[in-house]
């Protein structure tokens, strides 16, 4: 099939919490819940234009050509989970909407549209639904006039400073946290996802893949034989834009970053960024020592 360019609002939507539902409810009740907030978010589609392109785990990626008409169904969705209370349990959705050109191919889509959307959805709070000022302004009348400032951000695909929006969906606002404008919140920005490699094993952390285990044990993702090694020692996690390192062992976690700076992690967690090392269990001036490189990869974390 050819590849086309068009203009459309990407809408992200990702339900909040769900492997606390799991934890809670079971997999199957959790399964159940989560399917039936999708269901409610797909039924709205039809009303204001709006195409499913797919499902995501939990997440699910939509497009509109009219921006006027993603950010209503943003709201309409919002408004709706919030009295349907799916599987009778208290669910959130985040939700991040981007207007610009995005590459149609094979009836999925493509670019930095689509990376923006998908970050901003990211960094959404639950019952929030942000879009970008590119998307503001393609706004008119009354869905215009909801948009109000949030904070800063630089998109994927740009260099500058992007306004971000919150677009506010209840029919009582009082709630709402004012904005502090006499600070400049410039959230993080999508700097890549981030690979781990341990011999010939390379793995990415990403939204597909957001939490790696590192450990004694052969149902780690990435094992490390050494009686120094707890079985499950630490995992590294993808919350928003950023990977952290978690110890949770008996002889703690050590990195080592490209500049040479090291810390000892243990039963806590650190932010990874860069480039480094990370020994399980023994310090790097240790013989036999094991390590696990990691590094960012610039490609973007939401798509490529």
């Amino acid at each position: 099939m050819t590849q086309v360019t068009k203009q459309l609002a990407v809408l992200f939507a990702d339900v909040c919490g769900s492997s606390v539902l799991y934890c809670t409810l079971g997999d199957e009740r959790a399964q159940i819940t989560v399917n039936s907030a999708l269901q409610i978010v797909s039924a709205v589609l039809p009303e204001f234009g709006g195409q499913m392109v797919k499902t995501i785990g939990d997440e699910v990626m939509c497009i509109f050509a009219d921006p006027n008409q993603a950010v209503q169904a943003a709201c309409a969705m919002q408004s709706r989970i919030d009295a349907a209370q799916p599987g009778g349990q208290r669910i959130s959705m985040h939700m991040g909407v981007h207007f610009g050109p995005v590459l149609v191919d094979a009836g999925d889509v493509f670019g930095d549209t689509v990376n923006a959307a998908s970050h901003l959805c990211a960094v959404a709070s639950p019952g929030e639904i942000l879009i970008s000022d590119q998307t503001a302004s393609a706004l008119s009348g009354a869905t215009r006039k909801r948009a109000s400032p949030l904070f800063f951000a630089i998109l994927k695909g740009n260099t500058a400073e992007s306004t971000v929006y919150r677009i506010p969906w209840q029919s009582d606002t009082s709630m709402l946290t004012d904005v502090n404008f006499g600070r400049h919140n410039l959230i993080p920005p999508d700097i890549g996802s981030l690979l781990v490699m341990l011999d010939s094993t390379q793995l990415r952390i990403d939204l597909r893949r957001p939490i790696v285990t590192l450990g004694r044990d052969i149902a780690c993702d990435l094992t490390v034989v050494d009686s120094f090694v707890s079985r499950r020692h630490a995992t590294l996690t993808l919350r928003h834009t950023q990977v952290f390192l978690t110890d949770q062992s008996t002889n703690g976690t050590f990195v080592r970053r490209s500049d040479g700076a090291t810390a000892h992690v243990f039963r806590t967690e650190l932010l990874l960024d860069g480039e480094g090392e990370i020994s399980l269990g023994r310090a790097f001036e240790q013989e036999t020592v094991q390590t696990i490189r990691f590094k960012r990869d610039r490609r973007a974390l939401y798509r490529v």
